[in-house]
This record gives structure tokens, C-alpha cells and sequence, in this order.
């Protein structure tokens, strides 16, 4: 059965990544071949992946050649560096600004799972207020994490490097202190 996973800004071929975001990477390359191993122990050929942007910072060449080692059918939500990869646009199921993703789910309200994806965060989201879920990347971890919100930042630097499946993000989601608003208590 295929399996659902998140992720974003691996910034593949990008030089200054290591020192910006405190890689522990002796080189780019070295960075690179770690990302697309830990992508690949975790993601199969059927698996899908949403992709919250900043895939690269290299040449479109070069990033063809690591997205066709990269398992699983890639839905891209566009970041703020994606020439490289919007020139590489057969390789993706689609690309997107924004996605509203629903997943089925029993454990979830009417058995669906409502997620809003985008590159960045926002501080509310399409039913927020009913406990959606809202994935985001571009902050690196550097942006602090709101435990009473159900959102997270889904980017490489805060898991290991690793994508999270659906049932990780639903692990840590649940762990929030997230409340309805008042008026939509029981």
C-alpha cells in the first residue's frame, strides 16, 4: 500500500546551505548524496510526497539527475528558490503555490484529515479553528514552534533530514495543546 509523506527545503547543490542552516555536512555533496539516501530509506517507488519547496540551488541538469534517484511520485508546493526545479516540471505529479490536501484517515473528524500546504507559515488557514492541519517549510527550524497551533515546520533540518510520513506528522501534531475556540466546544 502506498504511503504519504512530507518534506521540504532540501536545497540540493546549494553550497551555503551547510553554513546558513548548521548542516553537518563536510561538502554539498556530501549533503546531497545524505538526502537523497534518507529519502530513499524511507519513500518508495509508489509512495507520494508533498514537497514544500526549495528543492535546489543548481543547474537544471544536475537537478534532473537527483530527482530521477528520488523514490515516489513528488507533488511540489512552490518555494522562493525553484527556477531549477520548474525547469524539471515532468518530474513532478504537479506544482503548486497552495494545496488543500485531504487525507483519509478514521481516527480524523468524518474520517478525512483536512491539511493545508504551503511554503510558508501562516498563523491561520482554511478551518484552522476546527483542528486542520497546517505543514509549512522555509524557516529551517528557525522558526519557533506554537504548541498550541497544529502546524509544524515540515523541512529536512528539523527531522533528521528525513521526509515524515503522515502518520509522523499526525504523531506530532496530536501531541499539541491545540483547543477549539469557545464557541465550538462541546
Amino acid at each position: 500500500m502506498n504511503k504519504i509523506f512530507f518534506t521540504s527545503d532540501h536545497h540540493f547543490g546549494h553550497k551555503n546551505i551547510n553554513k546558513f542552516s548548521n548542516r553537518p555536512f563536510s561538502t554539498v555533496e556530501e549533503m546531497d548524496e545524505e538526502l537523497i539516501k534518507r529519502w530513499n530509506e524511507k519513500i518508495s517507488p509508489e509512495d507520494e510526497v508533498y514537497h514544500m519547496g526549495d528543492v535546489a540551488l543548481m543547474s537544471s541538469g544536475k537537478l534532473k539527475t537527483i530527482l530521477d534517484r528520488l523514490n515516489g511520485k513528488i507533488y511540489l508546493i512552490k518555494g522562493n528558490h525553484e527556477s531549477s526545479a520548474l525547469a524539471c516540471a515532468s518530474r513532478f505529479e504537479w506544482i503548486k503555490d497552495y494545496y488543500e490536501l485531504t487525507v483519509k484517515d478514521e481516527e480524523a473528524y468524518k474520517g478525512e484529515q483536512f491539511i493545508v500546504l504551503f511554503h510558508y507559515a501562516i498563523k491561520e488557514w482554511n478551518a484552522s479553528h476546527y483542528g486542520t492541519w497546517h505543514l509549512y517549510g522555509h524557516y529551517h527550524g528557525g522558526l519557533a514552534d506554537d504548541p498550541t497551533s497544529r502546524s509544524i515546520d515540515i523541512g529536512v533540518d528539523c527531522h533528521n533530514f528525513y521526509p515524515l510520513s503522515y502518520e509522523e506528522v499526525k504523531e506530532i501534531i496530536l501531541k499539541k495543546n491545540w483547543q477549539a475556540p469557545f464557541y465550538l466546544r462541546d
